[in-house]
């Protein structure tokens, strides 16, 4: 870890924790307290993240991803412990998506295996997945991967 590292990632993750919700600049700490407690983490890590003074291990890392509902890969490259060529986003085949039009979207197979779901569990994971979308969104792929 660079010296520099926590300088760049404590502004984003400060902004990020205010963004969802929790007041971290009261001096009582009720944000704090809060994040830590549904983070499941001790309130002393968030204050030290807070202040620049040290970096979350992986663990809180994960949990304060899951909280904040960001990617964990997101903080792990925003905090410079790993750069994205450590952590490649997966080939997800197919022609890369025009860059006048709208981005590609995944078909739920694709999300499934890009997010690590095991091969059993795929139709269980496509069935839930596809009531999130909208009415018609993917319906080949849901109707696919059913028969």
């Amino acid at each position: 870890m660079t010296a520099s590292e926590p300088d760049q990632f404590t502004p984003w993750i400060e902004e990020l924790i205010r963004a969802r919700g929790y007041d971290i600049d009261s001096p009582r700490g009720g944000g704090k307290s809060r994040l830590a407690d549904e983070a499941g983490v001790h309130r002393a890590a968030i204050t030290r993240l807070l202040q620049g003074q040290s970096m979350p291990d992986l663990e809180t890392t994960r949990r304060l991803a899951h909280v904040l509902r960001v990617p964990v890969r997101e903080m792990l490259i925003r905090s410079g412990r790993l750069s994205e060529e450590d952590l490649p986003l997966p080939d997800l085949g197919g022609a890369p998506s025009d860059p006048a039009g709208p981005p590609r979207r995944l078909t739920l197979e694709e999300a499934a295996a890009g997010l690590g779901v095991p091969c059993d569990q795929w139709d269980m994971f496509i069935r839930v997945a596809g009531q999130f979308l909208p009415a018609g969104a993917d319906a080949d792929a849901v109707r696919v991967a059913s028969e």
